[in-house]
């Protein structure tokens, strides 16, 4: 991705870089089609380390969520599990973190951004 921005750059071009991390993180569990949540995290936190490096500014991040109580994602705080997939997965395509896993990425955002502006 840096040589990617530094071509940008050199050619003088405005794009507004946004991260996807929640595609291309799909893995199958127990027949179920989910996202581990710490590879999500992991993507974002690159994204948002190499523009830091790279000094241009990382512009927004699209997520996947939902505010019900589902079982979609693997991990989080709540430690979803493989076996708990089955309990309250509801998406009839593509897996969504719940309310939970949702906040949890928000404030690593949160405290992502507060210290890249310090």
């Amino acid at each position: 991705m840096p040589a990617l921005i530094r071509a940008i750059e050199r050619e003088g071009k405005k794009v507004l870089w946004s991260c996807d991390p929640m595609h291309g993180n799909t893995i199958t569990s127990n027949g179920y089609k989910t996202r581990p949540v710490d590879a999500v995290l992991k993507e974002m936190k690159q994204f948002f380390q190499v523009h830091k490096s790279e000094g241009t500014y990382a512009g927004g991040v699209h997520l996947e969520m939902t505010g019900k109580n589902v079982t979609e994602c693997l991990g989080g705080s709540f430690e979803i599990t493989s076996e708990n997939l089955k309990s309250r997965y509801h998406t009839h395509c593509d897996p969504r973190l719940n309310a939970d896993q949702s906040l949890e990425l928000a404030f690593l955002i949160a405290d992502t951004l507060k210290e890249a502006h310090r």
